[in-house]
């Protein structure tokens, strides 16, 4: 089943990709690798999270934030690309955490964003990934998340 497919199928309504937050793009295409800028969680209720995982989040918060952010990342891979069936798989997903020094639970968050590759593009959608907790992150967001895309040629 292609991505779009599998999008309607579940149900989901791609954000319109939100705006790169300074100067830089929202993704780079080298070759035929597609480099989507960090995404952080869409708003909620109006307002976008701010706070720490460990301290004004839980674990769970953070796998809704990750999947949110996943949204995001595949909203601007769409735009990019004019359709999600081109991409030819997920490479790498890299995310970053706004957590207390306590918290240890990098991976359960991170799989919100993992989980939703896998739903959406089945096996293509797994991917190599790593996540690092930080001090703080732009805006005091929870988490942002980046990824690299292989795509199929024009």
């Amino acid at each position: 089943m292609s991505a779009e497919q599998k999008l309607r199928e579940l149900g989901l309504t791609l954000p319109s990709g939100s705006a790169p937050a300074a100067n830089y793009a929202n993704a780079a295409r080298s070759g035929n690798l597609l480099f989507i800028a960090g995404k952080a969680p869409l708003p909620e209720n109006g307002k976008m999270p701010k706070g720490k995982l460990g301290r004004e989040y839980t674990t769970a918060d953070g796998y809704r934030f990750a999947r949110s952010a996943a949204l995001d990342l595949i909203a601007v891979a769409r735009t990019e690309l004019g359709s999600l069936d081109r991409v030819a798989r997920i490479v790498e997903v890299q995310g970053i955490l706004n957590a207390t020094d306590y918290f240890e639970e990098h991976p359960q968050v991170l799989n919100g964003c993992s989980d939703l590759l896998v739903e959406i593009f089945g096996e293509r959608g797994i991917h190599a990934r790593s996540v690092l907790g930080a001090n703080s992150l732009r805006g005091g967001v929870p988490l942002v998340i980046k990824a690299t895309l292989e795509i199929l040629p024009d």
